[in-house]
């Protein structure tokens, strides 16, 4: 429940900062006329989501249990895939994330009428589909479907508040920070996933080696006891892994987890060097200052 949760706020906080900032810029721009078609976007998105998830629920039940374990293991690595990109993606791009949706409301707005419709739903579907997808693949990997179900919910409601009281003033919140750290929360959670679609593609017979567990921790993680049931709700986590599991595991956390951590360090340096005191040359413009307030910060 508490890795659906993270993963509805998350997920709901980067739609709630999108959403923000679309609505905050057409106002700025004097056209409030095309919020209505913006929100028309909004909700195709949010219907599209809730088919993907309903989707992935019901529609595996028609198949044969190898096609299932099949559809299972090759979802969840694409929940996996996207789930990482994501990660970096809002790494990489979270500082300019203001100004790329300005641009794109800009060139929507030259456009026909259905540019700001399809731009809220791209906007917003994205991190819409990619939720469905990681909530079903953490739920299919022996969460509690409505504990798992309640916890995303949750998530996206507490998210909808926060990103309400950032738009009104009325929270002050460390989005870096927030946005770094589930980051590195998320690496661990999606090996998990990996790990979980492996060994159902292990169980369809595409890979081999299933029912030859790598080790047992059975002795310690009891199966069925409280901590499993903990570790195997948050982290897909299995006392008696595969040696496919475990090398996808470790290779998967070694590398992505490298790679993210990497990408943090060149981040904060960069922007120290932006940082580093500077002799004045004219004036402040209070409107950098203005532009400033609206992007997320790009270090913790």
């Amino acid at each position: 429940m508490f890795a659906t949760y993270l993963i509805g706020l998350r997920e709901g906080l980067e739609a709630g900062l999108i959403v923000g900032i679309l609505v905050a810029y057409l106002g700025k721009i004097g056209r409030r006329d095309l919020l209505a078609r913006l929100w028309i976007g909004i909700g195709i998105a949010v219907a599209v989501s809730l088919g993907v998830g309903a989707i992935l629920t019901w529609g595996p039940y028609a198949l044969t249990f190898q096609a299932q374990e099949i559809l299972g293991g090759t979802l969840s690595i694409v929940a996996v895939a996207m789930v990482t990109w994501m990660i970096f993606w809002m790494g990489s791009h979270g500082a300019t994330l203001s100004k790329e949706l300005r641009s794109q409301v800009d060139a929507a707005v030259d456009r026909s009428w259905f540019a700001i419709v399809l731009l809220g739903a791209l906007s917003v579907g994205r991190e819409g589909v990619e939720t469905a997808l990681f909530v079903w693949a953490n739920v299919a990997g022996g969460d509690e479907p409505v504990l798992a179900t309640i916890g995303a919910v949750l998530g996206i409601l507490t998210a909808i508040a926060i990103s309400y009281g950032i738009s009104k003033g009325l929270v002050r919140f460390n989005l870096s920070l927030f946005f770094t750290w589930t980051g590195v929360f998320l690496v661990f959670v999606a090996a998990g996933v990996l790990a979980y679609g492996i060994g159902d593609l292990q169980e369809a017979s595409v890979i081999p080696g299933w029912g030859a567990p790598a080790y047992s921790l059975t002795s310690v993680v009891q199966p069925g006891g409280v901590l499993d049931v903990v570790l195997g709700g948050i982290f897909n986590f299995t006392p008696e892994p595969t040696w496919a599991q475990v090398i996808g595991w470790v290779l998967y956390v070694v590398i992505v987890l490298s790679l993210y951590l990497g990408m943090l360090q060149r981040r904060s340096r960069a922007h120290a060097r932006a940082v580093a005191p500077q002799a004045p040359v004219g004036p402040a413009d209070p409107a950098a200052s203005v532009e400033s307030s609206t992007q997320i910060r790009s270090t913790p």
